[in-house]
């Protein structure tokens, strides 16, 4: 009998260990990060998603200061609160009773009285099994049948509709297949995640496709065309090794995303009000570090120097003419104001031309642009000269020696030169301005 006691006894205490050890020991605690069509989130439970691997985390919440409460998605491991993405942003529940769950094959945020406040609208409702919801570990809020884990099975997932913050692994631009542009737009203020005045986004109405930042109908600044590695308006490969950029163009998707290689470095792109920027998080500054924010300086700001000049911080004035060219209005020019750009010094022949080539650029506006992905990068020259509106040729793919050709006609107009980054612009002279100062 007293063995039989002494057993109970050591079972008693190895029970209570092993409890003790999951409710307070984190890392033998498992996440939850999913919900069933029988369960639901609320307001006042304080039940909350948690990715695998902890660094997403999905729940209710509201603002400083603020009455109104918002399904988002924030940074669960960073101790400076920091929110990625915001379900009803510009549906906020306007009491503190809120319910998240599954509905008829469509997630639902129901607000006081069980109105619907926000919904993932499929009308797509033959789903081959259950259905749940699943918070993944790169932080993307998805929709899926229970049976199927493929991505390309997902009903819905909050990638496809981007707030404010671009997290790795997410896209921005279009998805051809279903017409939807996915951009970002800012918050109204930093307490209001209602949505602002400021957006980035893809832009397909020029001749190369390019992001614009805009406030309300006004451009701020242009990614520039994307050149294999970089777009030429953006500063992004400087000094991040640790990132890798994708931009695809094809029948079904022309967008733009990144990922990292060291998963321990946080890294987004978010845009506040007239900004764009890059911040990265390193777990020993345990703060953001702001990398390069967008318009970064007044070379940034489209039509600063007017046509077939560019903007350079190293000079001053900060206008230049391109070589061969001279200031349209010399007055105005001479008090620091560049907005009307410059003038060729000599027509150009035709048969007498050749191209000068200026480094560190950020290429001209696209609006003009073509481009031509097949022909080698030495028969760029030949094919502008014999078009006698081609001012301009850049290389399409500078990757491998440089594939592909971007031929500009017309006027040059929003340049700028960089002392790091940018590509080579070649720029049509008559042979006689070639060889001036």
């Amino acid at each position: 009998m007293k063995g039989v006691q002494n057993i109970y006894h050591h079972s008693y205490t190895f029970s209570f260990l092993l409890v003790f050890l999951v409710l307070f020991h984190p890392a033998l605690s498992t996440y939850v990060n999913t919900l069933s069509s029988s369960e639901s989130l609320t307001i006042s439970s304080k039940r909350t998603l948690v990715s695998p691997g902890g660094v997403f985390e999905l729940g209710f919440f509201k603002p400083s200061g603020r009455s109104r409460w918002y399904l988002g998605i924030w940074y669960k491991k960073v101790s400076q609160k920091t929110y990625a993405w915001v379900a009803n942003r510009d549906s906020p529940l306007s009491t503190s009773i809120g319910t998240l769950k599954i509905s008829g094959n469509n997630l639902v945020l129901l607000g006081h009285s069980n109105n619907t406040v926000w919904s993932t609208n499929i009308t797509r409702s033959n789903a081959e099994s259950s259905v749940i919801a699943e918070l993944l570990p790169n932080g993307n809020f998805v929709m899926r049948c229970s049976n199927n884990r493929d991505s390309s099975g997902y009903l819905w997932q909050s990638f496809d509709f981007p707030t404010d913050t671009l997290l790795p692994e997410m896209k921005l631009g279009y998805d051809l297949k279903t017409g939807r542009n996915r951009f970002l737009t800012s918050w109204k203020s930093s307490d209001d995640p209602s949505s602002g005045n400021t957006t980035y986004k893809l832009d397909t109405r020029r001749g190369l496709p390019e992001f614009i930042l805009n406030q309300g109908r006004v451009e701020m600044q242009r990614s520039g065309p994307w050149n294999g590695i970089e777009f030429s308006g953006i500063p992004e490969v400087q000094g991040l090794n640790y990132m890798v950029y994708n931009y695809t163009e094809n029948s079904e998707e022309i967008a733009y995303s990144f990922h990292m290689t060291n998963q321990s470095v946080h890294s987004r792109l978010t845009i506040s009000d007239f900004t764009l920027n890059r911040f990265t998080w390193i777990p020993s500054t345990r703060a953001w570090n702001l990398f390069w924010t967008l318009p970064m300086d007044a070379c940034d700001s489209l039509n600063y120097c007017g046509s077939y000049a560019y903007c350079d911080l190293n000079t001053s004035p900060n206008c230049n003419c391109i070589r061969g060219f001279v200031p349209k209005n010399k007055q105005r020019w001479d008090l620091k104001d560049g907005s009307q750009g410059c003038v060729r010094r000599t027509r150009l022949s035709g048969s007498g031309d050749g191209f000068l080539r200026l480094n560190n650029m950020n290429l001209p506006d696209t609006k003009t642009a073509t481009v031509d992905r097949t022909i080698d990068v030495k028969k760029c020259e030949k094919r502008c000269l014999s078009d006698c509106n081609c001012t301009s040729f850049a290389t399409a793919d500078v990757r491998n020696g440089g594939l592909g050709c971007v031929f500009w006609t017309g006027e040059l107009v929003e340049m700028r030169k960089y002392a790091v980054g940018g590509q080579d612009l070649y720029v049509r002279l008559n042979a006689a301005d070639l060889g001036t100062a």
